[in-house]
């Protein structure tokens, strides 16, 4: 069985702005606005992945030992204040002999399995795809018990399995959804020279 290495993102740190109360006379003219973060294109350090992204994510590394050995998870993550969203890409490595012989579809299926698994979640929806430059892809959005939504797009291409997520809350998700789509079109696996 092949590894798939995937992250658990359930925890979303949780923002909630308060403004305070404004006297009656001014009701009418308040309106709250969630604060629009600024989207920039964001290349990967080692060039293979664009993405647009809400500002500069944190960039963490996880190992995790493996059958095949260390296995490095990377990991990218921006998550714009006063929102409960966060946007997500990993991606990790397989030994090349591993990468060269894989078949892609049961990467992909173990990679849904696995992130079910490990966050505990329900399926809603699946469906294949393919990267701009024809990498095979799957998508899946599954929702977890505390009602958080994440819509993960995962591309197999040279070896690296790739995951583009967004992870939301049940009452956010529909007003971010053009947002979301937006940001996951947007993923671009560079091809190697």
């Amino acid at each position: 069985m092949p590894l798939i290495a995937v992250i658990a993102l359930s925890g979303i740190t949780a923002v909630e702005a308060r403004q305070p109360k404004p006297p009656v006379s001014q009701l009418k003219a308040t309106v709250s606005q969630p604060v629009q973060p600024a989207w920039k294109i964001f290349t990967a350090p080692d060039g293979r992945f664009t993405v647009l992204m809400p500002g500069i994510p944190k960039m963490v590394t996880q190992t995790q030992k493996t059958y095949m050995g260390k296995i490095d998870l990377q990991v990218f993550v921006a998550q714009p204040p006063k929102q409960q969203v966060a946007y997500v890409v990993t991606y990790n490595d397989f030994p090349y002999s591993y990468g060269q012989i894989a078949n892609p579809q049961e990467v992909l299926k173990n990679a849904q399995y696995m992130a079910l698994k490990t966050t505990q979640s329900r399926l809603i929806s699946q469906r294949n795809i393919r990267s701009s430059n024809n990498h095979p892809g799957r998508e899946i959005v599954y929702i977890n018990s505390g009602g958080k939504i994440t819509k993960d797009r995962m591309y197999f291409a040279d070896g690296r399995l790739y995951q583009v997520m967004v992870i939301t809350t049940k009452k956010q998700e529909p007003t971010l959804s053009h947002t979301i789509t937006g940001y996951l079109n947007s993923f671009n696996v560079v091809l190697k020279p």
